[in-house]
């Protein structure tokens, strides 16, 4: 069992193939991580697989700049060099780099835009869970817009204006719009994996200073079954 009480799965990564290069520049790549992948070597044996280690079989060693849930498929960035690690991070930690997101979530919202600015901090008694507190939790803001409304439920375009650990997962949650598949905020057995996916990264070059703009649309089967 974890920590938390929730059941330990077994780790059976998607193979090597599964992950896709979107983008190769002098100072970084950024790759398509399929779900279920991890973004970076586990600990213990057997979770050794990952988008990092993935990566490194195919251009040498490289650097984390940031990293996704296991669960969350998308876009992921990885630095050729330490100055560009430590270049693209800063961009990250001062919110210089736009991030947008899909999520299928349960349920119909009442409007087609928001934002949601509830306060993130642990769950001290149910790790790794976050929970929403209003006490002692750091700022979050996200914005959310329909994009599609489907059957019994909606596809929203996310832009995380924080990076806390867990935010879109739980902010959706909050509001009564838990994202589908999501085994800690959710209804796991919605879907069988978490639809939530990294779609975009806007950022300006640390080199040129010239806008680098990637995409990896989402390949959600619920994207089909639109009825907007």
């Amino acid at each position: 069992m974890t920590s938390g009480g929730l059941p330990d799965r077994p780790y059976t990564p998607p193979d090597e193939t599964t992950l896709g290069l979107v983008h190769e520049d002098p100072l970084f790549l950024a790759a398509d991580k399929p779900s279920g992948l991890l973004s970076v070597p586990g600990r213990g044996a057997g979770k050794t697989a990952s988008a990092l280690t993935y990566l490194e079989q195919r251009y040498g060693p490289l650097h984390v700049v940031h990293r996704l849930d296991m669960d969350t498929s998308g876009l992921i960035l990885f630095a050729r060099s330490l100055e560009a690690a430590r270049a693209l991070s800063r961009l990250f930690q001062s919110r210089d780099v736009t991030k947008t997101y899909y999520a299928v979530v349960h349920g119909q919202p009442g409007r087609e835009a928001g934002e949601i600015t509830l306060p993130i901090g642990r769950d001290w008694a149910e790790r790794p869970k976050r929970r929403i507190d209003r006490e002692r939790g750091k700022p979050a803001l996200t914005h959310w817009q329909v994009e599609a409304r489907l059957r019994d439920a909606t596809c929203l375009q996310l832009q995380p204006h924080t990076g806390r650990t867990h935010q879109l997962r739980l902010h959706l949650s909050a509001i009564g719009h838990p994202i589908l598949g999501d085994r800690l905020y959710g209804q796991p057995d919605a879907a069988d994996r978490l639809l939530l996916h990294a779609s975009g990264l806007s950022f300006r070059h640390p080199d040129s200073g010239e806008t680098v703009d990637i995409k990896a649309p989402p390949a959600f089967p619920e994207w089909a079954q639109s009825e907007k």
